[in-house]
């Protein structure tokens, strides 16, 4: 089912790790920059239809079953499912470590 009235918040980290990702991108190719970033924030997006779609974040301590993480050209994007208010946390390449919060 789904839900219309789900919004989705950008937390600030989260943000800004994805200007850095556009802006790192993009000394390559701004095309590939334009097509990744795009590919994230659509993916995101459509966290809306299906907001448990995605696995439970093996990297949160004490996981309520509301953190979940899915990965997109090799960047992985952590977020929250809080019921009318999906919030996106972070994003970091997989070969980063992850940290565990």
């Amino acid at each position: 089912m789904v839900n219309n009235n789900i919004e989705i918040v950008w937390t600030t980290p989260a943000k800004k790790q994805l200007r850095e990702i556009f802006e790192y991108i993009r000394i390559e190719s701004v095309q590939n920059a334009i097509r990744v970033v795009n590919d994230l924030t659509d993916a995101v997006g459509n966290i809306v239809q299906h907001p448990e779609k995605y696995k439970l974040d093996q990297y949160k301590k004490d996981n309520d079953g509301t953190y979940r993480a899915f990965e997109k050209h090799h960047f992985r994007v952590s977020y929250r499912n809080e019921n009318e208010i999906i919030r996106i946390l972070r994003i970091r390449h997989t070969k980063m470590n992850p940290k565990k919060y």
